[in-house]
């Protein structure tokens, strides 16, 4: 069975979001192009779309796509206790009929407050997801240190890996790979090289082929989003171009 194709709505660019009208703009490209789903990203909603989601639930639905939600926020606030947005951001992604709730981790304390989370993620509708970001907090160790009490605690919460953002934080993503994949539900799949003092995210056509080696080493059956730039004349066709190569490989 071939794994699911998302497309991250921000790799289309801060600037032609706008220019379309916002991410519901997206959805006819995104469905003509043969992905099976797309994330919505947070950050991208003005106030009018976020009082409305159930709408943008619906041009999901009728568009015949699975839709994920990233929140550009924390499971744990700096101090170690569980964010309180929680509770407002699951509502949300139920109001969108996400399958997925990506947040960072944020300051892990080192110990689940196991209870105060059990009973906040008990009967969710979605998986609960948490991303190696490009913070200090995103880094390997405390990301293993996290998926390791969720694992025995046995928490419904599972890892979204970008592939780029070891980059960020100087780290190796193979070695990163080897110690998280059993945790692995998702995958933000990109190709980083550097950039001034930082790095940049580039097309998948325009990176050597260390992603192609990585991607092999996470779950085959993980849901991989695209998180790299789709960028040209015909937005269509490159997104088209990028859900079928990323559906074989």
């Amino acid at each position: 069975m071939k794994p699911d194709i998302i497309v991250v709505t921000a790799a289309y660019g801060h600037a032609q979001i706008a220019a379309l009208g916002g991410q519901r703009a997206l959805l006819p490209i995104i469905q003509q192009a043969g992905a099976d789903g797309v994330e919505i990203r947070r950050e991208l909603l003005d106030d009018a779309a976020l009082a409305d989601l159930p709408a943008l639930a619906g041009a999901i639905a009728e568009h015949q796509l699975q839709a994920s939600y990233s929140v550009p926020d924390t499971l744990f606030c700096d101090g170690g206790e569980i964010n309180p947005r929680i509770t407002h951001y699951v509502e949300e992604a139920r109001q969108l009929n996400a399958q997925r709730l990506k947040l960072a981790l944020g300051d892990f304390p080192g110990v689940l407050p196991g209870e105060t989370l059990q009973a906040q993620l008990s009967d969710l509708p979605f998986q609960l997801t948490v991303e190696n970001d490009q913070t200090e907090q995103g880094r390997l160790a405390p990301s293993v240190a996290f998926f390791t009490a969720v694992r025995e605690a046995g928490l419904p919460i599972s890892m979204t890996f970008d592939m780029g953002n070891w980059c960020w934080t100087g780290e190796n993503a193979d070695e990163a790979a080897q110690q998280l994949a059993a945790q692995v539900g998702y995958v933000h799949v990109k190709a980083a090289v550097p950039h001034h003092d930082s790095f940049r995210a580039i097309a998948l056509d325009e990176a050597d082929d260390h992603w192609r080696t990585l991607l092999q080493q996470l779950p085959a059956r993980a849901p991989r989003g695209i998180e790299f730039p789709l960028e040209g004349d015909d937005l269509t066709a490159v997104t088209r171009h990028y859900v079928s190569l990323l559906r074989n490989v």
